[in-house]
């Protein structure tokens, strides 16, 4: 009889920056001071680190702008963002989990989505769900995404899917599910999510997400401001 080789174990990526006031999530001042804009940072990256340790994978990579500090959890290995801009480095880091971990799936998410839960990832990420699927899409409300895989990443497929796609628009979602269909890919999409860029994003996350450390954060900034107002 032949063998039945097991499906490998999907690599799970985070790109994101270190939360360094001034550096990081600037869209939410002057609302928040930088520092409280990093502290919300540190808070949101901190729930998507703890979600995605709770999906079964084979590696899990921190993708970070940035020195890392003591809060990268256990079980994470860290690698450098690249050069370029924001569709260069996704391509870059998709590269990085096909030499890392040959022949398994990688789906990337950023830090901006604190609310997400571990079994809209682990569910279409398990081998029962993956067979005929060759990319997953995560819609954000802003028109853009908040996650991507790819079944069989290559670092030519992700530079011919990324490189090129307009960032940060309302219509970078559109421009990259163009370049999936053009590819010929079939597309599993995962729920629409809201990503935190302003303050408005942040409170209507943390309800959505209350018992997050992002949601105790802004909490603990709103009562700090009222004591002071």
């Amino acid at each position: 009889m032949r063998a039945v080789l097991a499906a490998p174990p999907p690599t799970l990526l985070v790109i994101a920056k270190a939360p360094v006031p001034g550096r990081v999530k600037t869209r939410l001042t002057p609302h928040f001071t930088p520092d409280q804009a990093a502290e919300l940072a540190a808070a949101a990256l901190a729930d998507t680190l703890r979600t995605l340790s709770a999906v079964p994978a084979g590696q899990r990579l921190l993708v970070l702008d940035g020195e890392p500090g003591a809060w990268v959890p256990a079980g994470w290995q860290v690698i450098p963002q690249s050069g370029g801009g924001l569709d260069e480095r996704l391509a870059a880091a998709f590269a990085a989990a096909a030499r890392l971990a040959p022949g398994a799936p990688a789906l990337l998410v950023g830090m901006d989505t604190p609310q997400v839960g571990a079994a809209v990832l682990a569910e279409p990420l398990s081998a029962a769900r993956r067979a005929g699927v060759d990319a997953w899409y995560g819609p954000a409300a802003d028109g853009g995404f908040w996650a991507l895989g790819l079944a069989r990443p290559t670092a030519e497929l992700a530079r011919r899917l990324l490189v090129g796609v307009p960032m940060s628009t309302p219509g970078t979602g559109a421009a990259l599910l163009d370049r999936l269909g053009t590819a010929g890919l079939v597309v599993e999409r995962l729920p629409e999510l809201m990503d935190v860029d302003t303050a408005g994003d942040a409170r209507l996350v943390a309800a959505q997400a209350p018992d997050s450390r992002f949601a105790a954060c802004l909490r603990s900034i709103e009562r700090a401001a009222e004591k002071t107002s």
